[in-house]
């Protein structure tokens, strides 16, 4: 029976700032068996990066909290969760207006995710107060025709 997705990741991490490199690195090893260009792995490394660092600064007080990323591929679509278990987001649609930032004093920009919505196909924003929130982004990778012997096929 095969499975729902052609391939899947989980990682979990402490929500230190440190480990937002770790998280952004993976995540784009893990999209990498898709072969993407350049822009699109940049495109992803930057949306990761940007989520990851959103729920470090925002949703726990302590760096003790644990963020959950789970990266699936079916077809030719990478699929990331980031999902933490802090404070939630009180307003979904304010948070999501550019500059918008619930911590001014950190001197953020608050683009996180208007650049997730212009780097990625799809954004998908989940919250409750007091329980966390689960961020879905969804990016289709281009296929540059080429030649694929049967060995290419390992992963996929």
């Amino acid at each position: 029976m095969k499975n729902k997705y052609d391939n899947e990741m989980k990682l979990e991490f402490m929500s230190k700032s440190c480990n937002e490199a770790f998280a952004r690195i993976t995540v784009a090893a893990f999209a990498s068996q898709l072969d993407p260009t350049i822009e699109e792995l940049s495109d992803i490394k930057t949306s990761v990066s940007e989520i990851v660092t959103n729920s470090i600064i925002h949703a726990y007080d302590t760096p003790d909290g644990i963020i959950k990323i789970i990266s699936k591929i079916i077809d030719d679509t990478v699929i990331i969760e980031i999902s933490d278990t802090g404070k939630g987001i009180e307003d979904i649609e304010l948070a999501r207006k550019p500059l918008y930032t619930s911590k001014a004093e950190l001197e953020r920009s608050g683009m996180g995710f208007t650049i997730v919505e212009n780097f990625m196909d799809e954004l998908k924003i989940e919250s409750i107060v007091g329980l966390g929130t689960k961020i879905t982004m969804k990016k289709k990778i281009s296929k540059i025709d080429k030649e694929i012997s049967q060995d290419d096929n390992l992963c996929t």
